[in-house]
């Protein structure tokens, strides 16, 4: 589990397409994090919760590889990371640690669209607004003041409308994340709340196991 918020950035080295559409294996330089890793640690990239391997802690810079499965490839934006694109880096949450962010499993639940990321005034330490559209599904988890992972990183949602989010950014975040690095039109990984999904879930339960009367048909407006 992790929290979103952000250790450290690490910048690709390289992403290898494995034959025939099958596993590939992304390379990260991070001196910060790969010294602290052992194969098979869990470690979360652009919020993509990926398995530690081929660790490189001697290496000039440090660095760490992951395999990364048909399945990462098709949700998220990983595969489209180039040389030098810069990643935001997280190691899970240890138990009992302070929950500084929120719950981040690092399952991305798709890839929202970067519209825009505006700074708010004049001067080094302005505040950014940004602005997402997110995959139509994914609206119904989604609530003003509510949480969301983006790139991984733990953010408040200021205000919602249709598909549309937009979110204040700290100088901080805006400096030590990769937002600084993104364009307009940017494809960026989305986590939504999973609380909001075991709400989700739990009320459908609910919904089921109401018996059909004409009490319960009259009560919702059949």
């Amino acid at each position: 589990m992790f929290t979103g918020l952000i250790e450290s950035t690490g910048e690709v080295i390289s992403f290898a397409p494995g034959a025939g559409g099958g596993t590939a294996r992304l390379t990260i330089a991070a001196p910060e994090i790969a010294v602290r890793l052992r194969t098979g640690d869990s470690v979360g990239v652009n919020g993509v919760c990926l398995t530690a391997l081929g660790i490189e802690p001697n290496a000039f810079p440090a660095r760490f590889s992951a395999d990364l499965a048909a399945e990462t490839i098709a949700r998220t934006t990983l595969s489209r990371l180039e040389p030098g694109s810069l990643v935001n880096l997280e190691l899970p949450t240890a138990a009992g640690s302070p929950l500084g962010g929120h719950v981040v499993q690092g399952h991305v639940d798709g890839v929202g669209t970067l519209l825009a990321l505006d700074r708010v005034s004049a001067g080094a330490e302005s505040d950014w607004v940004m602005r997402v559209r997110l995959p139509e599904a994914l609206t119904r988890y989604v609530v003003e003041k509510g949480s969301i992972a983006v790139e991984g990183i733990s953010l408040t949602v200021a205000g919602i409308a249709g598909e549309e989010i937009w979110i204040a950014i700290l100088p901080y975040t805006y400096a030590v994340t990769n937002l600084h690095t993104l364009k307009p039109g940017t494809g960026v990984n989305i986590e939504v709340d999973v609380l909001a999904k075991y709400a989700e879930s739990g009320a459908r339960a609910e919904t089921e196991k109401q018996e059909l009367t004409v009490e319960f048909l009259l009560a919702n407006g059949y």
